[in-house]
């Protein structure tokens, strides 16, 4: 999760997120050469004196500068919509949850499951344990096997909400009426925090998303037990 003075994405935990950091890095390596290139060009006509006679009017520069832009885009778009259709791909899901949005909490149904769901609500600040995070723990984690492929069907119950969860790339929009979808794999065991990201009232900032990535025998342990006491 993010922590105080960071500057950087917060740790992968999916294969997509691992895709993106190396995506930003690319972008902003090209940003850096051209920021350098322009600085270069730039100091070089203040500090010279010459003049070129053909300055107003050169086919070759005229050239340069179409191409090269225009390279550079390609270079950014390729990786850009390799990943987009990566985002989009929902391959034989494992498990898939419905997470719906409400004023202000998320619900959680397993539909492969005949009778497994729950509301996860935001634990307020007096009732924090030692070790958890204010604003961000719930009182129920939606759970999920570690390296199982997991489709996550989005919708809301009022107005409009964002369910996200940056360590492992994920932002669906949630809106009343549609059903969105977003699937992803959880890389390695961990809780993963998230909140909505879609403003939706007056208590917005107090509806988090916690995602508990575990391996599959404790999921399957962890499912058996919430279905006894269902």
């Amino acid at each position: 999760m993010a922590h105080p003075t960071q500057l950087g994405f917060q740790d992968a935990a999916s294969p997509v997120m691992e895709e993106l950091l190396h995506f930003h890095d690319h972008a902003l390596m090209i940003v850096l050469l051209i920021s350098i290139m322009v600085l270069y060009i730039i100091i070089a006509m203040v500090s010279t004196k010459l003049t070129d006679k053909y300055i107003l009017d050169s086919q070759e520069i005229e050239i340069v500068w179409t191409v090269l832009p225009a390279i550079i885009l390609v270079l950014i778009a390729l990786p850009s919509l390799r990943i987009l259709y990566l985002m989009d791909e929902v391959n034989d899901p494992h498990l898939t949850i419905k997470a719906m949005g409400h004023q202000w909490y998320w619900s959680y149904e397993y539909t492969d499951y005949e009778n497994l769901g729950f509301d996860s609500y935001m634990v307020p600040t007096q009732d924090l344990a030692p070790g958890q995070f204010r604003l961000l723990e719930t009182d129920h984690r939606m759970v999920i096997p570690m390296e199982s492929p997991i489709r996550v069907l989005v919708s809301a119950e009022d107005v409009l909400h964002s369910w996200a969860v940056p360590s492992m790339g994920l932002k669906m929009d949630a809106v009343p009426g549609r059903l969105n979808q977003v699937s992803f794999m959880a890389s390695r065991p961990g809780v993963f925090y998230g909140q909505c990201s879609e403003i939706c009232g007056a208590n917005h900032s107090f509806m988090p998303i916690v995602v508990e990535a575990v391996p599959l025998e404790h999921f399957e342990n962890w499912s058996s037990l919430m279905l006894e006491d269902a």
